[in-house]
């Protein structure tokens, strides 16, 4: 719409100046013919350039030297036309705006050229008709103002060009940013899926499995209802956990001694196994991914300690440092002479992530993990360190 303004006042000044020209002709010996020529050739460079405006088509096909030879033509006839005098003086506004555009669209050397030719035709155009210093100085001064207007207006372009290029490139990144957050989250719900599923699901085959060598090996139907019916309860409860372990994604967890207290009761419960959870020096706020890791951690090492150390006890010990937590999961090893012959689970299991997956997790949050044989104990070390706001929590309490 602004275009179309443009050009319609562009083509009604044009049509001022024929009018005024012919009413209005100067009085110098030829002048009038001058004028005519030079009005007839600013028609010819005007249609040119509305054409490259108006058809990108033609303008590629053309190319800036057809838009730079319209405005150079259109400059030139004006500045020429202006310098005859009378009326036709009006001419000049063409050659200012002709070098305007000249500076906005094209390169500066280009603007230059056109800039000399429009001072090169009124400096011409003044000798021929005797004019004064006003059209010597005056003139080119005129169309040096378009030539300043037009290097700006191509700056701003330019500019806004670049901003807008910033601007698609920062919408690109908030986009992919997204995109980086869904893909996340979805990681982290099905890596907490995975984990609670395969604790669940590893606890449960103990139980299946234990249910088995009853019927098999010792005919105790009573005791092996019992253990079927503490298999369904944990099924039961291992669809909770996973519930709860999705809520905890989106929301805030319990602290982690607290969750590790309630674990290591019904780690007792489940597997009737002495269980003991205790904590040392001041609970400090942990952010939802350390608190779900480390309790992952003590989970599997008790699941694991059910699969080849039935029965015997567990400790589990939580100690807040100044600048780390760790976590310690201990039980006795045991070998086949010491097993109980009245156990309810056997001594390994196939399949289950174990603990490289704990140690993948906890390698995310710069953690630590150690498992191995420590004298006569399975000990396995979960070390994370404390971030700045867990810290200075610690310390203001």
């Amino acid at each position: 719409m602004l275009t179309v303004t443009v050009w319609i006042l562009r083509t009604a000044g044009l049509v001022f100046v024929g009018v005024m020209t012919l009413h209005s002709p100067s009085a110098q010996r030829g002048a009038l013919p001058t004028q005519a020529v030079a009005y007839a050739l600013v028609c010819v460079g005007t249609a040119v350039w509305g054409l490259i405006t108006w058809r990108p088509a033609a303008a590629a096909r053309l190319g800036d030297r057809a838009l730079f030879a319209a405005l150079a033509l259109t400059a030139a006839a004006a500045a020429l036309g202006a310098t005859a005098g009378g009326s036709g003086y009006y001419v000049i506004a063409f050659a200012v705006v002709a070098q305007l555009s000249a500076a906005s669209d094209l390169s500066l050397s280009t603007a230059l050229t056109v800039y000399a030719g429009a001072v090169l035709a009124t400096e011409v155009g003044a000798v021929v008709f005797n004019q004064g210093i006003g059209t010597y100085l005056g003139n080119p001064m005129l169309i040096a103002i378009g030539l300043l207007f037009g290097r700006n207006r191509a700056a701003y372009r330019i500019q806004a060009e670049q901003s807008a290029l910033l601007l698609a490139q920062h919408e690109q990144l908030r986009t992919e940013q997204r995109r980086a957050d869904v893909l996340d989250e979805r990681a982290r719900i099905a890596r907490e899926i995975h984990d609670v599923l395969a604790h669940s699901l590893g606890a449960l085959s103990i139980q299946i499995q234990a249910a088995r060598a009853l019927l098999t090996d010792h005919d105790d139907v009573e005791r092996a209802l019992e253990t079927l019916a503490t298999a369904q309860r944990m099924a039961s409860d291992g669809l909770v956990e996973t519930r709860r372990a999705v809520h905890a994604l989106r929301s805030d967890t319990p602290p982690l001694h607290e969750e590790l207290a309630r674990t290591g009761e019904q780690h007792a419960t489940r597997y009737r196994v002495a269980t003991r959870v205790t904590t040392e020096g001041t609970p400090a706020a942990l952010p939802p991914d350390a608190t779900i890791a480390l309790l992952r951690t003590a989970q599997e090492a008790l699941v694991n300690a059910a699969k080849h150390a039935p029965g015997q006890a567990v400790d589990v010990r939580l100690d807040f440092e100044e600048r780390h937590v760790r976590l310690t999961v201990a039980n006795a090893l045991i070998d086949g002479a010491q097993e109980p012959a009245d156990t309810l689970a056997p001594r390994t299991v196939d399949g289950g992530y174990g603990l490289t997956g704990m140690r993948e997790r906890l390698r995310l949050l710069r953690g630590t993990l150690e498992a191995g044989p420590r004298e006569d104990r399975w000990i396995v070390t979960a070390d994370l360190p404390l971030d700045e706001r867990a810290t200075t929590q610690k310390a203001a309490r």
